[in-house]
């Protein structure tokens, strides 16, 4: 009877601490892998970085510049389902592999900016923008002016060469940011 009730008390040891990791990867932080050089020199193919998943639980809204994992399926309406079932953890337990949806990018337009590509460079309300963090000058013009809807996000990659990203999607939905990098680890 022992024996058992040891078995039983591992047993749900290991419950509550399956169930406590697969909550703080939801709401928490995550870990992704960066797929693809869209994010260079910033950030490399196959690089770990941590997400802050606190601005998808409670939807702030990101700053400008911050790096951000997005689901890039822009014609479809997120759940927590969503959230719950293509979580790497919970894929994981079932024994299934990560979809490739996810994207890595910086936040370059928020609502009801009015953005521009010219002369190699992209304008955020008339005013061309400091990017430091780019790989190469941009080839991409258009005479288009992007304007960002009410609760969306207008992303690039630091690539811009390279990168499939708000211009071939369109706009983020708030709800599909699904967080701030913390931390990037090679």
């Amino acid at each position: 009877m022992n024996i058992v009730k040891e078995v039983w008390s591992w047993a749900k040891s290991l419950l509550f601490a399956v169930v406590l990791a697969l909550l703080i990867s939801i709401f928490v932080f995550q870990p992704f892998r960066v797929e693809g050089h869209s994010m260079d020199p910033t950030l490399h193919d196959q690089e770990l970085i941590y997400v802050s998943k606190l601005s998808h639980t409670f939807s702030y809204l990101p700053d400008y510049g911050d790096i951000v994992v997005i689901d890039s399926r822009v014609d479809r309406k997120r759940t927590l389902k969503d959230d719950i079932m293509e979580n790497p953890l919970f894929l994981l337990l079932k024994g299934e592999s990560e979809d490739h949806t996810y994207y890595v990018k910086r936040v370059i337009g928020r609502p009801g900016d009015v953005l521009e590509f010219k002369d190699h460079k992209v304008y955020r309300n008339g005013v061309a923008l400091d990017e430091p963090y780019i790989k190469e000058p941009m080839e991409y013009t258009s005479d288009k002016k992007w304007v960002v809807p009410e609760d969306h996000v207008f992303v690039m990659g630091d690539n811009r060469n390279n990168s499939k990203d708000s211009r071939d999607i369109g706009f983020i939905p708030l709800d599909h940011v699904m967080g701030s990098e913390m931390l990037g680890i090679n």
